[in-house]
């Protein structure tokens, strides 16, 4: 069976982020596809350091619940990364949390479905989107559409439930990203991930 990982970066864990994240799930399993949804926003999470120990331990130095989150990554079939906005922006913890994660992890993201979720009362939602998907396209992780950018908005669960296009814009986006990781799947199976080059890494430092 597939599995979608599904992170809340909201310190809320039952308003507006993740009503939207919800209904997601609602569409997860009448499609067949298990799903876990961990919270992130609340936690007390560093940013990355730059030590490059990662490179050797194969996990962050700091040990914490990024090395917890690290192998349900590496074993889910999809991501959907959840974060209201603040300032125009994700979530700051969410986005150490996700510094880390994408960084002192060694195992290939290729072929892994990525989806962003954001929520706001009122504006922001798409720098916020934007911000998140570049996880996503450094990773090798094809990215699910839907039938708008994915978004919803409200102050409250209550707002965000009144928000119906929001609604139907996460109900899309679920069966998108079911149909794409079984299409995937099926690819792969069939023909394998494409090869990808590794060799070149550009730097305009004197002498490199």
């Amino acid at each position: 069976m597939s599995k979608v990982l599904l992170i809340n970066g909201s310190p809320h864990a039952h308003v507006c982020t993740a009503t939207a994240l919800e209904e997601m799930m609602r569409v997860f399993e009448a499609e067949g596809v298990e799903t876990e949804l961990i919270q992130i926003g609340g936690k007390v999470i560093r940013g990355c350091a730059g030590c490059g120990r990662c490179e050797t331990a194969g996990k962050c130095v700091f040990d914490d619940l990024v090395n917890e989150v690290a192998p349900e990554f590496a074993a889910a079939d999809g991501l959907v990364i959840g974060s209201p906005v603040y300032y125009g922006s994700p979530n700051g913890t969410l986005l150490a949390f996700l510094d880390r994660l994408f960084y002192s992890t060694p195992f290939s993201k290729q072929g892994k479905v990525g989806a962003a979720v954001v929520s706001c009362r009122r504006g922001g939602n798409t720098a916020s989107f934007d911000a998140l998907n570049k996880y996503f396209t450094i990773s090798s992780m094809p990215v699910a559409s839907s039938t708008y950018w994915n978004q919803v908005h409200g102050f409250t669960a209550e707002d965000v439930k009144k928000d119906l296009e929001g609604l139907q814009t996460m109900r899309n986006l679920a069966r998108n990203m079911a149909f794409l990781i079984r299409a995937i799947a099926d690819a792969k199976a069939a023909y394998g991930l494409p090869a990808l080059e590794r060799g070149a890494f550009t730097s305009f430092q004197d002498g490199k």
